[in-house]
Parts: structure tokens; sequence; C-alpha cells
């Protein structure tokens, strides 16, 4: 029977995922950052977006937006999400569910420092989500920013940052022939994961 060989070695899913990451790094994938996000709204209705993970550890998966954009407002009215990434370079897919939780706004500082300036200046300009009357309202609010910012860094807006996924369960996919697909669910248990053989 075929099997994922990194789940043999005991692997815990967060190393497991990594291992998987860099395979698609490796063989070219053209966004391997992207990931799915699914939110409910206020009002029950589902909604999926991607966007770019920027980074993974034991204590999940992180990304950011503006804090005013829809899918941050989804996330303050409930915070359980899913994710999903595909890599069909290496015919791979990982599904999470969990909970967000927001960074701290060092961790937050600290990632805003590194985007490139006009990303920098981008993120002052644009009010996510919000109605424009066309785009020359999104050029003529990026001229802005850009003079307001003219020199010296350009802070973190207060109304930007990031949220980490932590996870609660964590599935990986792997395509086989004739379908006979392998799947593997691990479920968080206290501080460990309990590991399940799914049918495809």
């Amino acid at each position: 029977m075929s099997e994922l060989p990194e789940t043999q070695l005991g692997r815990e899913p967060i190393a497991l995922f990594q291992t998987w990451f860099e395979e698609a790094v490796a063989a070219g994938a053209k966004e391997p950052t992207a990931m799915a996000l699914a939110t409910v709204d206020e009002s029950g209705l589902p909604d999926l977006r991607m966007v770019l993970m920027k980074g993974v550890d034991e204590g999940g998966f992180v990304f950011y937006t503006n804090l005013g954009s829809a899918k941050a407002k989804a996330l303050q009215h409930d915070p359980r999400v899913a994710l999903c990434f595909y890599w069909d370079k290496i015919d791979k897919q990982i599904r999470v569910r969990g909970r967000v939780e927001r960074v701290s706004d060092e961790e937050a500082d600290a990632y805003f420092a590194t985007r490139p300036r006009l990303s920098q200046i981008g993120a002052w300009a644009s009010r996510q989500s919000q109605p424009m009357r066309g785009y020359f309202e999104l050029e003529t609010a990026v001229a802005k920013a850009a003079l307001r910012f003219a020199v010296g860094e350009v802070p973190r807006p207060p109304f930007w940052s990031g949220f980490r996924v932590v996870p609660e369960q964590i599935e990986f996919w792997k395509q086989m022939p004739f379908r006979r697909h392998e799947r593997i669910l691990y479920t968080r248990e206290g501080k460990g994961w309990a590991k399940q053989w799914l049918f495809p």
C-alpha cells in the first residue's frame, strides 16, 4: 500500500506542511504562499478569497490585511476559518480549519517594515473593500500618500495588521493514480495531534 512517507516518521503536521511547501517552491509553483481563506460574515453568508501566507510556525499560519476589509470584519464577527493550499506542480493539497487571533503590534511592525515602499504607501491609500468612484480615486489616494511620506520610513497604518490562523485540524491530500488518493487528517488533542487516515 502506498503511504505518505513523512507521516510514518511521526512528524508533526506543521513540519510536514513545511516539507510539502518546500517541495512546491522547488517545483516552481508560481505562488506557493497563496491560500484560499474562507470566512462567514455576520449575516451567515460564507465568503472565500485568496490571500498570501506571510509566515508559518507551530503557532499557525499568518496573513495581513486592512482591518476595515470585509475579511477582517467577518473575522471580528466569527474567528472560525478554513484555509486551502493547492500546488498542482506536486499534486498536493492541504486544508486547515481553526480560529484566528491578531498578531502582536511588534510582529505586524516587523513584517510591514520588510514590504516594498510602494506597497507600504498602498496600505495607507487603500480603504480596502470600500466603494470607490473609479480607479482614478485610488491613484489619487496613492499620490497623496506618497507625498505624505515623501522622505523617511513609512510607518505601519493603525488600521493594518495581521491574523494568525491557529489550526485545530490539518488535512494532507496527495493525488494518486485511479483516484486512490492519500488523505490523512491531523486533529489537535491537547498539546499534541491525533492522526487518522481517510478514504479518498
